[in-house]
């Protein structure tokens, strides 16, 4: 299912955060959403997902706009992982298998399990089942929030920050296997994440932000000098090494 965002705009108040934000994802890919703190990305976030509601535009899942499906239906397209991972005293096992609540409609099935147990492995979470969630540490918390979603399995997936509290081992890995999933499985994944090189090594496609609005929407060819320049105030060199686009700052 492809995902389709035409001239979104909120406010909070008086204060405009997203303004005629349009692009497009299809099924296969990671659309990496760039820009410095405050342009309005998590926000944008939260629009998609129904948290906040836009003032104006629309968001399209497979051509049916989501303002008319209830949060159940809207569970099942469109999965979302926040930057914090809050989560009620529970095991890991129990708070991953939230992500199947959706699609429960009596009790518990095997598939369920099953699922639970695939994403637990997929994630090396599993010497973790048993213990509390709220006892692991933040980057093993936000392993689990990534989870919980995947076992969701929605064609849909939004990704707030989601390597924001991991070690580097851990946000290669994580990634890869977004990207692996995506690929796989022929979902669609947005994802707001801060560091420009992993960024290029994942993503297939680049929205990058500049006040609240689309500066570019393009694949690895939008990520330029002049466009980090204009975005972040930065000056950097984007260079080919290792058969990868880098990004050396100044």
């Amino acid at each position: 299912m492809n995902l389709e965002i035409k001239n979104l705009y909120f406010a909070y108040g008086p204060n405009e955060v997203v303004k005629n934000v349009s692009f497009r994802a299809e099924p296969g890919e990671c659309i990496a959403i760039l820009g410095i703190n405050g342009v309005g990305k998590s926000t944008m976030l939260k629009c998609i997902n129904k948290i906040n509601r836009p003032k104006a535009g629309r968001i399209l899942v497979d051509g049916k706009d989501i303002s008319g499906m209830d949060d159940a239906m809207l569970a099942k397209h469109i999965g979302y992982v926040s930057q914090s991972c809050e989560f009620s005293d529970s095991t890991v096992f129990d708070a991953i298998l939230l992500g199947r609540k959706p699609y429960i409609k009596w009790d518990v099935t095997s598939q369920d399990l099953q699922i639970v147990q695939y994403v637990l492995h997929l994630l090396s979470l599993e010497t973790f089942s048993t213990k509390n969630v709220n006892e692991l540490s933040g980057g093993e918390r936000q392993k689990v929030s990534i989870a919980r979603v995947l076992a969701q399995q929605t064609p849909i997936l939004l990704f707030d920050e989601p390597t924001s509290n991991l070690d580097i081992k851990n946000q290669l890995e994580v990634l890869d296997i977004i990207k692996k999933i995506v690929q796989e499985h022929n979902l669609s994944a947005v994802v707001t994440i801060h560091d420009l090189n992993l960024a290029l090594r994942f993503a297939d496609k680049f929205l990058i932000m500049k006040d609240g609005m689309v500066y570019a929407f393009g694949d690895r060819s939008v990520v330029t000098a002049e466009s980090i320049c204009e975005v972040y105030g930065l000056h950097a060199s984007v260079i080919d090494f290792a058969q990868r686009k880098v990004v050396i700052p100044e």
